[in-house]
């Protein structure tokens, strides 16, 4: 596909160069805008994680997994006849060692796990909004707005923990 000529090169009367056998004569990109110089400010500012630094968010994140995993698992272990309360033996141990393993991730500061328990809190914050829409009580609807309020903080915070661990890795 030949490429048209700049106005220069109308004006000049200069001959065109045989395209490329690979070029498609697609347009390249434009130079990159404001947004892409923001984000690589951002991410050029961003510091690795030393060795012995434990973020708020990420030490809270390692503390609520593992707080999960042990009430899951005592409940479990209490309640007699867990089916008929709408639970199933299999899905409590599943869901322990998921926790378990996402605190222990984080615990050795990976990627994955930060990413996976962000994943926990996303789904559980938008279950919480839909809980809020048929609360009963005022009680119900302050535990949910409570819940909603301290898994978004949460989440929000781990993004930047996440951003500075992989700002790690890249560094490598």
């Amino acid at each position: 596909m030949a490429r048209l000529p700049t106005p220069d090169q109308e004006d000049s009367g200069a001959q065109l160069a045989p395209p490329d056998e690979n070029d498609s004569g697609a347009r390249l990109a434009p130079p990159s805008g404001r947004t892409e110089l923001r984000d690589e400010r951002a991410r050029a500012a961003l510091q690795p994680l030393a060795a012995g630094e434990w973020p708020v968010a990420l030490v809270v994140a390692i503390a609520v997994a593992t707080l999960l995993a042990l009430a899951v698992s005592i409940s479990t272990a209490s309640v007699h006849e867990l089916n008929r309360h709408g639970g199933s033996l299999y899905g409590a141990a599943f869901l322990t060692l998921v926790l378990v393993g996402l605190a222990g991730g984080m615990l050795q500061k990976r990627y994955w796990a930060v990413l996976g328990f962000e994943a926990l809190l996303a789904f559980q914050v938008i279950v919480t909004s839909l809980a809020l829409v048929v609360a009963s009580t005022l009680l119900a609807a302050a535990g949910c707005v409570l819940s909603i309020g301290l898994g978004g903080w949460l989440f929000w915070k781990l993004v930047r923990v996440m951003g500075r661990i992989q700002a790690g890795l890249d560094r490598r």
